[in-house]
Parts: structure tokens; sequence; C-alpha cells
């Protein structure tokens, strides 16, 4: 059985005197979003952040990875089969559908529908929709003629499916209901509305609409005649679809988990949920261990006891797609998002304010620190510049830099930058145009996260797959921890994923590292899913 994506890797090894714990499992998914049965029984799930497909076997819990990351299809979001078993899947972020024949190749179908999202057969006839803020609805030509749009400016919507009745049934995110319509001509009927944000649809051999609902975390049955509701189950916010193998019923989460929903509300997990990447993580004054993943903001306490939700896609105030984040005090942080914006964020009031990037937005942030007199300084890596905010007024502390990814501050105030592409760790003096980045560490093959501890520098060398520590000046260089699940989880670097608002891209990787009050170093293993403790010993 797959225990985890990160397949065939060797362990971890820590230097002498000091040890690597794992706060959380690694994840076997990269999150999970379309599901379709396969005509072998298996269900296939599409995973958008980490490109890849996997065919589960829902009894044994056995996973087969159909498509690999940095394969053909990029960022699939849904699939379906044609009568002859290929596979045809929507690229979320590239705008594309591909369909993936028996003998693993595959074609672009079409490259010219942004947000493409649902997609369904019928009778060998192909739909996919488009998930955006004025999508559309499509009727696409397998042998790769024009499509047919059957409707536009449609708010958000997701995954489909026709009824019984021969009509196209479809859910609308962006109004919250359900719609129907024939396919070949006449208007759409409004099905269903007030629900907790629809995103998925299909149906079951009695002829009832079951759908997942992402804000509320509800599978609701639904009688397309009467309108009558039931709640199957109720499980957590963040499901994304569903589908039957004969009359069992499964749902798909965000984080990864599919769910069988049971009689009487009772559920079984087939798969846990995890951790997507994670992306960035910082640490409390308690200890309270914080991780941005994209998505969802988790906290991890000190003694243990799993990560809890703070915040995600669908809670009150959230900021958006969170990459760079730094504890600014008791329930307040500044993150860095996928918007391009730096913002002030309290998870608890449910509340958010935009520091800068809300008209002019920024390209590709990620590492994010607060310096000592209160500024808000971040590596704004497609621009290759560090800013500095204060007061809503940003200053470029450095330009000309070589994709820079991780900020943090010595105690002294000097600004230290990550440049992942120049392979080095650079110290920051002045601003502006006079600025100089002088070489603090170099020799790294992709440094990305970094932290300040004890007066010395800790750096995740996402390509050397290492922790290493040293001097504020660079001297006595140490690796701590070697073979750490962090970076390309295959080794190659994956294909990028372009972005669609709200999750503007490109899409990348970022190992993160932060400095606990109790000396631990704190790393998120994006290969794997899962948030490391690096301790030293005695």
């Amino acid at each position: 059985m797959q225990e985890t994506r990160y397949t065939g890797a060797p362990p971890i090894r820590p230097a002498g005197g000091w040890s690597v714990e794992r706060l959380t499992p690694p994840s076997r998914l990269f999150g999970a979003n379309g599901l379709r049965t396969g005509p072998d029984g298996r269900v296939y799930v599409a995973q958008v952040a980490g490109s890849q497909i996997s065919a589960l076997d829902v009894d044994t819990g056995r996973l087969e990875t159909v498509s690999a990351q940095g394969s053909d299809i990029v960022a699939p979001d849904d699939v379906d089969f044609d009568a002859t078993g290929d596979l045809y899947a929507t690229e979320y972020y590239d705008g594309r559908v591909s369909a993936r024949g028996a003998d693993g190749r595959t074609r672009v179908l079409r490259d010219d529908v942004p947000g493409a999202n649902g997609i369904t057969f019928h009778q060998g006839r192909l739909f996919i929709d488009e998930c955006r803020i004025g999508g559309r609805l499509l009727e696409l030509d397998p042998g790769g003629g024009a499509p047919r749009v059957i409707l536009e400016d449609l708010p958000l919507p997701n995954a489909m499916a026709f009824g019984p009745d021969g009509k196209l049934y479809y859910p609308l995110l962006g109004s919250n209901d359900i719609w129907r319509i024939d396919p070949d001509g006449g208007e759409p009927e409004r099905v269903a509305g007030d629900l907790g944000v629809p995103d998925a649809v299909k149906f079951d051999a009695a002829g009832n609409l079951v759908s997942t609902q992402v804000g509320t975390g509800e599978v609701l049955r639904i009688n397309p005649r009467s309108g009558e509701r039931t709640v199957l189950a109720t499980i957590a916010p963040g499901l994304d679809n569903l589908t039957f193998v004969g009359a069992r019923l499964f749902v798909s989460g965000f984080t990864g988990q599919i769910t069988e929903i049971l009689d009487g509300g009772r559920t079984r997990t087939v798969l846990p949920g995890g951790m997507t990447w994670p992306l960035d993580l910082t640490a409390g004054a308690d200890g309270t261990v914080y991780v941005a993943d994209g998505t969802y903001f988790y906290a991890l306490p000190p003694g243990g006891g799993g990560p809890r939700v703070l915040g995600m896609l669908f809670s009150p105030g959230w900021p958006g797609y969170v990459r760079g984040v730094a504890s600014a005090g008791a329930d307040e942080f500044v993150v860095t998002t996928s918007l391009g914006q730096i913002a002030r964020w309290w998870p608890a009031k449910g509340e958010h304010a935009v520091l800068a990037g809300g008209t002019e937005p920024f390209d590709q942030l990620y590492g994010v620190a607060v310096a000592p007199g209160g500024d808000v300084v971040a590596a704004e890596l497609g621009a290759g510049r560090v800013v500095s905010v204060r007061g809503g007024e940003v200053t470029t502390l450095a330009s000309g830099l070589d994709r820079p990814a991780g900020v943090a501050f010595a105690a002294d105030g000097t600004c230290l930058v990550s440049e992942s592409g120049a392979g080095r760790v650079v110290a920051i003096s002045g601003s502006g145009p006079g600025s100089a980045a002088e070489t603090v560490l170099d020799g790294l093959e992709r440094p990305q996260g970094i932290a300040v501890r004890g007066g010395r520098l800790a750096v995740v060398d996402a390509g050397a797959r290492s922790l290493i520590e040293a001097g504020l000046d660079g001297t006595s260089r140490t690796t701590i921890a070697r073979e750490l699940p962090v970076g390309d989880p295959s080794g190659q670097p994956p294909k990028p994923l372009k972005g669609l608002m709200p999750f503007t891209g490109p899409q990348g990787l970022f190992a993160g590292v932060a400095a606990g009050p109790d000396g631990a170093l704190y790393v998120s293993a994006d290969a794997e899913g899962s948030v490391l403790a690096v301790r030293e010993e005695g």
C-alpha cells in the first residue's frame, strides 16, 4: 500500500547530536479534487495542486499513480471516461482539456478554456464548464473541433452531471444554487438555492441529486422533482466532489481526505486528510507552530494533539491563498498571498487588512518577516526584489536579486534574504538604489526558507534537500539534516501552475523554516506534506 505520495525516498539523515521528528504524518495525496469511478471500479482522484491523478481501491486503500507530477497533464481538477476507457481531464490553471489513452499517451483537446473545471460525458457527448466569474458551459468535440457554447456569463460553475431526465445539472458557487438545462435548447431552471456553497453534483440509482457543500461540509441529497433535501452527513468545510461505486457514495476534500458516506449520517475514512504542501511556517511565543498550507492555515500546539484549522478558503476574513507567514503578536499574523498582497490577519476575529498590493499586486510574493522596528518585509520573487511596508508606503530595500524567497532578521536588525536562483543568502544594507546585497552564505543549490536561531542562520536548501546552519558571518557551516522530504517530490521540477484568480500564479514550491522558543527548528516538508521538528540533543 502506498503510505505516502513521496515514494522511494531515502530516510532523513540528521547529523550527530540532532534528531528529527514528524509533527504531522506525510500526506498520501496532493489534496483531493475531482472524483470519478473508472471502468475498472477504482476511484480516480484529480489533484490540482500536485498535477497528479491517482486511482484508489476503496476496499483496500491501495493507490496507484496514473498521471504523475511532471507528466503532460497539469493541474487536473476533474476527470471522466469515454466509452473506450480513455480518460479526459480538465486542467484548471492552464485552461486546458486533455485526453489520456490506455497507452499513456496524452493529447490536448482544447487550450482556450480558462478555469476548465467540471467535465462529464453523456451518450458519447463531452461537456465541460469554466469555474470563473463569467464562466461558460460548453460542449466539446472529442475530435478537436470548435466548442459549442451552451451558456455563458455564469458565476463559478463547477462539477456537473446529467440527470435521468436527460438534462445537465450544474452547481454555481457564486450564486449558491444548482441549475439544470437541456443541452439541446431551452432556458435554464433553478433546482435548489440557499445551500452551503455547492461545488459538485452526481445522481444516485434512485434518480436523486447528491451534492457536496464546500462551505458547510454537508453532503446533501435533493429530490430534483420536489426539492426535498436530506443531509446525508456533515464532514467539514472544504468538500470538493463525489462519486458512486455501485450504491456506495464517496466524497473528496481539499485536504486529500476520501470519505465513504454510510447510513444514518455515519462515515468511514478511506484515506486520511493531510497537508497539501505545506509552505511557510512561524512559531508563536508559547511554542505553537503555525503553518501556511495555501488554502488552509493550521496551528500545531506544543505537546501534540494534531493540527487545528484556524482558517481556510471559505472562512470569514480569509486573506487569500497564503504563502508566507510571520507571527506578529497574539492571534495576529502578517502574510503574503498568491493574490500578490501583503496583509495583516486576525484569524480568530475573521478579519484581515491589506497592507500593500491591493491595487497593484506584487509578482509572486513568498517569505515575509517583521523587522525590529515593526516594518513588514517580504520577498517578491517574480520582480527580484525585497520590499518593506510601513503605514501603507512601500519601499524597495533591494532589487536585482535572483528569485528571492525567504526573509529573516538578525537581532541587530540586519535583513537576511535567500536568493533561490543564485544559491546564496545575502544581507541587505541600506535601501533603494544604493542598497547592497552582501553574501553571507553561498554554494547552495536552491535556498528557500531561512530563520535565525540563537545568533545562527538556518537555511532550507530545497535543491540539496538539506537543513544547514551557519554563523551570521557565514562561517562554521554545518549540515544538520540531509535527505529532507522537501522540494520536487519526483526529483524533476514540476511544470508550473499558471494560476487563475484567486489563485494567481505561477504557483511554486516553498519549504519554510522557523525557530521555536524551545530552540527547535521547524521545517515544512513540502514534498511529502508534513511538518518536521529538528532538535539539538543534550
